[in-house]
């Protein structure tokens, strides 16, 4: 759940905020015409949207580009997790740079939709100066809020991860259109229900199953149980994880569910199954 938030507003919009998780905890974000730099401090957090399936690790951030994120903060988290999110909208960003666009801010093609930041000392000093004003909030004003931003791009631009930066930030507002089948690939084993799918794909849930069994000749259910249990049966070959641990692996929440799914499937629970191998 979330135990406290402090947000600092820019005009009309969100433009700094401090959001504390305590896990287990899951957060659906959609930037549709922004990005937005993320910094974590705290337990792991599994971030995936239409192209990507990380996970963060304390003190890293990210970039993301515009689009539909989901974050998952896991149940064996014990300590509350922090996050520091700066959103990049590109009026703002067209505003800071009206008369001074940087010369490396050229048009090129976009190569990542999500850039992690290799932790670096001059990312951390800047979100220590970023929650100072979270301590000291009566110092924020509109000119500080413009401040920061022009801050951590010029920043960002002069860490190792330079050229990947600049072409997030180039594009940040460009439309991306989710290939289903790119999104099907990168997360057929992930235990995402047919509702995030579809969101991950840009499409409503009726919009999904049509496009999905028109690519597919199935329905998303089917399909997807019987990639599992495809899975399941070569890391049961395997012998190295216990049916719990497959279960997980594979993309089910529920062991004794995976196991009624596989004797359904294959007619012999995956114990048997695995032993004649």
């Amino acid at each position: 759940m979330i135990e406290d938030r402090i947000v600092f507003d820019y005009k009309d919009k969100q433009l700094i905020e401090k959001i504390v998780i305590r896990p287990p905890f899951s957060y659906n974000a959609i930037f549709h015409d922004e990005g937005c730099f993320i910094y974590v401090k705290g337990a792991k957090t599994k971030l995936m949207s239409s192209e990507v399936s990380l996970e963060l690790k304390d003190r890293e951030a990210v970039l993301l580009k515009c689009g539909t994120y989901f974050a998952d903060w896991m149940k064996e988290a014990t300590q509350p997790v922090t996050i520091i999110a700066i959103h990049l909208y590109p009026d703002l960003l067209r505003h800071l740079y009206m008369n001074e666009l940087p010369k490396s801010f050229q048009q090129r093609e976009v190569k990542e939709q999500v850039k992690t930041i290799t932790p670096d000392e001059i990312i951390t000093k800047f979100i220590e100066s970023i929650e100072f004003y979270f301590e000291n909030p009566i110092l924020v004003n509109d000119d500080l809020l413009e401040l920061k931003i022009k801050e951590l791009i010029l920043l960002l631009i002069q860490t190792k991860n330079a050229s990947t930066v600049l072409e997030l930030v180039e594009e940040l507002y460009s439309p991306r259109v989710a290939n289903l089948k790119k999104v099907i690939n990168l997360h057929q084993y992930e235990n995402l229900s047919i509702e995030k799918l579809a969101t991950l794909c840009g499409l409503s849930v009726s919009s999904f199953k049509r496009e999905f069994r028109d690519v597919y000749n199935d329905s998303p259910g089917s399909y997807l149980n019987a990639k599992k249990i495809e899975k399941a049966k070569e890391l049961l070959q395997a012998g190295n994880l216990s049916v719990s641990e497959i279960s997980y692996e594979v993309g089910f929440n529920d062991p004794h569910y995976f196991t009624r799914m596989f004797k359904k499937k294959e007619g012999v629970p995956p114990n048997t199954y695995r032993q004649r191998f």
